[in-house]
């Protein structure tokens, strides 16, 4: 039993113990030495003082880092929840009690998910300091994400030896929809600066008239409500204040059949969808509107009821976080089937999904013009951006210029799409799948200012 217990000990021992690359080639500098002391022997006595040497410094570097007071403590600090799609930063902080600064190197067992296999942050860390580092993680997939343990290697200043710190911070972190993009657009579309931030301005055609307050003037508001009267009276200018139609049902609809498992910037089309869902109901909610939601594919599933209530967004988020694409095709006639079934008040319903070319739009026509004559449909689809792209470059030869014109031809009848839809009353949005959030968020500013619902 002691001999099991001297060689796990051994074995910890060896375990938290590194020979750095400075030993190395002090050792192989001290080995040539002792080849060419055969040729010059004269040499010999100088290498060999230099071994002890080198021996005794090991013997210090040991000390210093085992034997000495002191050690090291490193703590990371996560999210309760990462935003998916988003840089999340990560924090860690380290504190060096040794007696002496310390070289560090900081290797984090993130998720495997991430597939980085070169993490690593270098550092020097005085005594008796506490450094904080920060890296940041962008997840791709929604889920529980593992964090594993902390290792921290330590060396001294003489560099030969490195000690290895594992420090048991496992830990489970789960991945929701960007609920960062959502703090990001919530002031902006209430401020109405969205061309502030290099992002599509609305022009606001007009308003349900139904008068609210006078106020003082502010950057962004209408000229063309300033109320001269009462600036006359306060010396400063007044504007008439409306306030657009309240409690109307916004429900976002998303297909989650196979076309929306289409990648783009590691992101399906599906979590593009998703992240938008969330922010657009957001503002809905306060906007005063009623935000809701529903999947489908073969069925309806996924149904938050449109309400206006303090869990809401809550159920929402939490609805998301478990919506998954089943790879089946989109049966849009149990849509039709659905929403005349229960959405009995008109109501504005935004449809992520998409169609590729004018055969699959044509096979669901009939189902959307239904659908539109009762409720505001919006249909939300996405431009293949990675087909653009290959269709601008240069052809250097016959087959690429047979490719790209195939590619012009894809997209040439993404706008045929649009222009069909709109044909037969429909609202569109063709978007890049990164700018999905404030075009969707646009559409809706417009249709409440022209009363549309």
């Amino acid at each position: 039993m002691k001999s099991l217990d001297k060689e796990s000990f051994l074995k910890k021992f060896f375990k938290n113990i590194y020979l750095q690359k400075r030993f190395f080639i002090v050792l192989i500098a001290l080995i040539v030495g002792f080849l060419l002391s055969y040729i010059y022997p004269s040499w010999y006595e100088v290498f060999r003082i230099l071994f002890f040497a080198l021996v005794m410094l090991l013997l210090v570097d040991y000390i210093l880092l085992f034997a000495s007071k002191g050690k090291l403590h490193a703590t990371r600090v996560v999210p309760d929840k990462l935003s998916n799609g988003d840089a999340n930063p990560i924090q860690i902080s380290l504190t060096n009690s040794y007696l002496f600064q310390v070289w560090c190197k900081i290797i984090d067992e993130i998720p495997f998910q991430f597939q980085k296999r070169d993490f690593g942050i270098d550092s020097i860390v005085k005594s008796g300091k506490t450094q904080s580092f920060e890296y940041k993680l962008r997840p791709t997939e929604r889920g529980v994400y593992e964090f594993g343990s902390l290792n921290v290697f330590s060396a001294s200043p003489i560099g030969f030896l490195a000690r290895r710190y594992r420090f048991d911070t496992a830990t489970e972190v789960p991945v929701y929809p960007s609920f960062l993009q959502l703090r990001k657009y919530d002031l902006i579309a209430f401020t109405n600066r969205l061309h502030e931030y290099g992002l599509k301005k609305i022009r606001r055609i007009g308003h349900t008239m139904e008068f609210e307050q006078i106020k003082e003037y502010v950057q962004g508001d209408d000229i063309r409500n300033i109320n001269w009267k009462a600036t006359a009276k306060k010396s400063q200018l007044m504007v008439n204040q409306y306030q657009d139609e309240k409690s109307q049902p916004i429900y976002s609809v998303i297909d989650k059949g196979r076309v929306m498992k289409m990648p783009f910037e590691e992101l399906s089309l599906l979590d593009y969808a998703i992240n938008a869902t969330l922010v657009i109901s957001n503002i809905a909610l306060k906007k005063q509107d009623k935000a809701g939601m529903f999947s489908f594919s073969n069925a309806i599933e996924n149904r938050v009821v449109a309400e206006r209530r303090n869990s809401q967004m809550n159920l929402i988020l939490e609805t998301l976080y478990n919506l998954r694409t089943d790879f089946v095709e989109s049966d849009f006639s149990r849509l039709y089937v659905d929403i005349k079934r229960n959405l009995n008040q008109r109501s504005l319903l935004l449809l992520y999904t998409n169609f590729e070319t004018l055969d699959a739009l044509h096979r669901q026509m009939g189902y959307l013009q239904a659908i539109a004559k009762q409720h505001l449909l919006v249909v939300i689809f996405f431009e293949n951006t990675e087909l653009n792209l290959f269709a601008d470059k240069k052809a250097e030869n016959i087959q690429q210029v047979f490719e790209q014109t195939i590619a012009e031809k894809f997209v040439y009848e993404k706008k045929l799409i649009v222009n069909e839809l709109r044909k037969h009353g429909i609202q569109t949005i063709l978007t890049k799948p990164e700018d999905l959030t404030i075009n969707t968020i646009n559409k809706y500013l417009e249709i409440k200012a022209r009363g549309m619902i």
